[in-house]
């Protein structure tokens, strides 16, 4: 798992471009909502041997299909940002860096690992 911040005026393509790297294990599937549909995000996935599953914006001229069964995975993904909000410190965002945020999702990150583990 990796996170990174971006400001919250920031586009979903910069916060792509943020998480992208070399060193991270290649994904088979990348789940995303719309605000990855570009066909730079869809190369690079490809490029890197996965495939991506993203919903068409829709003013996209071509429409490109998905599949339904695979997207509907991404509801574990938005549980996984519900049960990080339900940290009061990480939802209200208390800290005054962003060096410290960062570090405290990854300890409401690993919290919620170890407790997956334990059931």
């Amino acid at each position: 798992m990796r996170a990174e911040i971006t400001g919250g005026e920031t586009s979903d393509y910069k916060g792509f471009d943020a998480l992208v790297d070399d060193d991270m294990p290649a994904a088979k599937v990348f789940i995303a909502d719309k605000g990855y549909d570009s066909d730079t995000v869809r190369d690079t996935v490809i490029s890197r041997g996965g495939t991506p599953v993203i919903p068409a914006r829709s003013n996209r001229k071509a429409q490109i299909p998905i599949d339904r069964f695979i997207y509907a995975l991404r509801n574990q993904i938005e549980r996984c940002f519900n049960k990080l909000k339900c940290a009061r410190r990480l939802a209200t965002r208390y800290d005054k860096t962003a060096a410290s945020y960062l570090g405290f999702i990854h300890i409401v990150a690993a919290r919620l690992w170890l407790r997956s583990l334990s059931t």
